[in-house]
This record gives C-alpha cells, structure tokens and sequence, in this order.
C-alpha cells in the first residue's frame, strides 16, 4: 500500500506524522510525506521520503505567522473553542475557511504528485483541503489526521446546523472556497472533501471534539519533537529538578527558584521529557499530549489558539497539572504555581500516563488503515 502524508507548511503541524509514518513503514507499506519546501529537512531526518510542494514565496507569510498563531490577523489566528459553547463561532467559522483558501497554492502540485505516484491513501492535515480534493482527483482513499480538537468538523456542524434552521438560509463561506478548488476539476462538492472519509485522532480522551457524522479512529500520541543531539549537561540524571519552559517569559520569573530550567532551543523536547519535573506552557497540543503521555506535570497558562483553553480544563480535572489565567499571570503566581506541581501532580500525572498507555498505538491502527482503504479508495 502507498501512503502520502500532507502536512500543514508549519513544523509543530507535522509533529503526529513520523509515529504513523513508521508504524505504516515497517508494516512494509510505501510512505512519502508532502510538506513545504522549508520542511523537507526535518521529514528527511525523521528517516521518511518528503515531496517538496509550493513555493516558498507563495507560503512564506502563512509559515511565518503560523509559529505565532496569536498574531492578529493571523488565517489561523483565534480560532480555539474552549471547553464550553463558542458563542462566537460564525467568526470562528469564516476564519477558518480563510485558512482554508490560503493553502489553494498547493492545489495543482499536490494533485500532480497523486495522479503521477498513485498512493492508495492521502492522510491529510485538517487544514489541507486540497489534499482531500487531490485524493478525489486520484481515486485514492483519504483521510485527516488530527494534530489538536476536530474544531473544524465542530464548526462545521453549526454552520449547517443554523443553515438549515435560518429562514431563507445564509451564505456558506465553505462553499464558495470549495468551489474555488473544485471547479479546474469538474468535481462536485462533498462533505467528506471537509472532514475526510474517517478521521485519526491522537487527543487523549475528555480533549477530543467529537462530531456527528464522523468516523474517528483513535490513535495513542507518541511523542515526536524533531531529531537532534542531546548537550552533554542534558544527558545524566539531574541534580535539581529539572523544568522545560517553552516561553522566555516564563523562564525569567522561575529563575529564582531551586530548578534546572531548560528552554526550547537546548533540545528536542519530547528526548527531554522523561528526563523532566515538569513542563511550562501555553498549552499547544503537540506539547500538552506529550507531556501527559510522559507522564510529566505540566504548568499551563494558555494563550487561545486553538484548543489550549480545553488542555487546561482537562490538566486539572485528571490531577496532572495546574492551569493559570492570562490574567492571573505573574512572577509570584507562576512561581507558587510550580511549587504546587512539582509537589502535588506526580500522582495524577503517572496515573494519566498509565491510562494514555493503553490506548492502541499506531502500529496497532495500520490494520485499520489498511481496511478502510480498501473500502473507499476509487482507483
């Protein structure tokens, strides 16, 4: 079976594929993943086959801000629901289809790569709508494969949803970007091209956003930060706790303190985890599901993005860590924040890893694949 993975043009996006790559790898499956220029190193050093598409001037701008998803302006900016009702999501909807409209670069070059290699199965980014469409194109199975909350088949379903019930209806902005992709190709437009034929998702359960209508297939997160050597002051056991912070913001209020703080530039920090106290964050999911497969407390202070707000909702309800508001921020808050979790998580952070351990891992989900593709593929 020949499998392409494409990935959104922003590394941390890329960060589930390698562990299913593998998995699919040594099943004796073909694997290649499509990714932006910029990207092709770090797929070439996780031991996989990259296919370079886009430009780099057409992406850059999208690359750049998608390290900063705070940014204003942002296509991908702000577009977190938090563990309850998203009173904005009309908002949260259109900005998600701008993010859509921005991959269409990537349209012709993805769709060149399936009808000349012929994969069986496209693993798709839930942002990379022309992958789905490419995938369509070939004949070729498809599927998402999550990287935080399914937000968007969330949104999705309002959207039709208030369609539906709206007198007269109302202007799907889905459609119109849709048709922008599928009209070079004469396709009609379908619901699967949004939320894939099934959908791999990683999210440690009481995180994941389950849709209706959607077939989810529920994978283990193994952890994957990139490849890297590990410093010689890293490699031993150490003599003080030892504390990853992912911010500098952070890093300076926790000086003070009687730790070892690791920031993340030192190392790969999923090879650092196991050797971790605790982690501080903003609560992104790559880092989040990491850390609680590690087994590892976490401090999080979450900067809405995406599904930040329900990693902290969820960090404290299984014991694992504690969650400080934005606005609750400080050098003293921070400081007695980590104390509490360095003292106080360790239990609820191993029993969490010891349930995450159980979950099918994916070696264990490639006979499902394998399955599921000899279903819907159309070749």
């Amino acid at each position: 079976m020949r499998v392409l993975f494409a990935a959104f043009p922003v590394a941390a996006r890329a960060f589930p594929v390698p562990p299913l790559a593998w998995a699919l790898q040594n099943a004796g499956h073909e694997v290649r993943v499509a990714t932006h220029p910029d990207l092709v190193r770090g797929v070439t050093e996780a031991g996989l086959a990259a296919i370079p598409v886009g430009q780099g001037e057409d992406l850059a701008a999208l690359t750049d801000l998608g390290r900063n998803p705070a940014l204003a302006g942002h296509p991908g900016g702000g577009l977190h629901i938090g563990p309850g009702d998203c009173p904005d999501w009309g908002a949260q909807w259109y900005r998600t289809t701008r993010a859509f409209a921005a991959l269409r670069p990537l349209l012709e070059e993805l769709t060149g790569t399936v009808v000349r290699w012929r994969p069986d199965l496209v693993l798709w980014d839930p942002f990379c709508l022309p992958a789905a469409v490419a995938a369509r194109v070939g004949g070729a199975a498809h599927a998402r494969l999550l990287w935080g909350r399914d937000n968007i088949a969330w949104l999705r379903g309002r959207s039709a949803c208030y369609r539906d019930q709206a007198p007269g209806g109302f202007p799907e902005p889905l459609e119109e970007t849709m048709q922008q992709l599928l009209e070079p190709y004469g396709l009609p437009y379908a619901e699967e091209l949004v939320l894939g034929q099934w959908t791999v998702d990683p999210m440690p359960p009481g995180m994941r956003l389950s849709a209706p209508g959607v077939r989810y297939e529920n994978v283990r997160w193994v952890p994957y930060g990139g490849g890297g050597s590990v410093p010689e002051r890293l490699r031993g056991r150490p003599l003080r706790p030892r504390v990853w912070v992912a911010g500098e913001e952070f890093a300076d209020s926790l000086r003070e303190l009687d730790i070892e703080l690791v920031g993340p530039l030192d190392v790969p920090w999923a090879r650092l985890l196991p050797s971790c106290s605790a982690v501080v964050h903003h609560g992104g999911a790559e880092v989040f599901a990491s850390a609680a497969a590690a087994g590892v407390p976490q401090l999080i202070v979450p900067e809405p993005a995406w599904d930040e707000e329900a990693a902290a909702v969820q960090l404290v309800r299984k014991g694992g860590g504690v969650a400080l508001h934005r606005g609750e921020s400080s050098p003293e808050s921070l400081r007695a924040a980590l104390r509490s979790v360095l003292q106080d998580c360790w239990e609820g952070a191993a029993v969490w890893r010891d349930e995450l351990a159980r979950l099918p891992g994916p070696a264990e989900l490639v006979p499902v694949l394998e399955k599921l593709t000899r279903h819907h593929q159309r070749i």
